[in-house]
């Protein structure tokens, strides 16, 4: 089993830089977010730094239209008005976004790409944490490619077809090849091999709410 639940009552976020932007104009603000840091406010009040916050210091209507977990690092959309955010919202709604991550998983994958289909369930045991249920689970769909093997472990792009909580991190592990330092699946020396999580948001692409034109946005991977 993994280790004792991760917390965030010790929440030290990383402040440089405050905040990497890749892209701004009237209408949305694209950030390339750290590892460790937020990107809402968390229910604790002592959980309020984060990419909206910061991104409202200098864009008071900066509103985040999606999420990445706080040790995800990459590629966040917020959009600086009403419209714009209904506009990409709806785009993330109905899966017209395009994205893909790359991670640095646990062993040697042997093939050299896949799909895993499995559903996802909060395991309620052990929240907020998620599991393969195939009683409970809703629909997940995860697209993987190698990209490169090293000595006890594989580098891989992750594209995710549903949006489900965790699910990258679940599908890699039941592929038996959990993301390295991941506090939440990974254990012992999986955990150890990484001083943060080994996925990042690589490339997000969206159509702008006011062009039309797509847009695919890209931060380098910082492992």
């Amino acid at each position: 089993m993994p280790g004792p639940m991760p917390t965030l009552l010790n929440y030290f976020p990383p402040t440089d830089p405050y905040l990497n932007v890749i892209h701004v104009d009237d209408d949305i603000l694209v950030v390339d977010k750290q590892s460790g840091l937020l990107s809402v406010p968390g229910k604790d009040p002592s959980l309020w730094d984060c990419v909206e916050y910061r991104a409202r210091q200098t864009w008071p209507t900066a509103g985040m239209c999606h999420r990445l977990d706080k040790d995800t690092s990459g590629v966040l959309v917020l959009a600086l008005n009403k419209r714009a955010h209904g506009r990409i919202g709806s785009q993330f709604e109905h899966r017209q976004t395009t994205k893909s991550y790359i991670a640095r998983v646990s062993g040697i994958i042997a093939e050299d790409r896949g799909l895993v289909d499995l559903p996802l369930a909060t395991d309620w045991e052990n929240k907020p944490r998620q599991r393969v249920d195939f009683e409970n689970g809703r629909h997940a769909t995860t697209e993987w490619e190698v990209l490169e093997r090293e000595t006890n472990a594989t580098r891989v792009r992750l594209v995710p077809l549903t949006g489900r909580t965790h699910q990258l991190r679940v599908h890699m592990k039941a592929l038996g090849h959990v993301i390295l330092g991941d506090a939440f699946y990974a254990e012992g020396a999986d955990f150890a091999a990484a001083d943060r999580l080994q996925l990042h948001a690589a490339e997000l692409g969206l159509t702008h709410p006011t062009s039309g034109q797509f847009m695919a946005f890209v931060a380098p991977t910082p492992f």
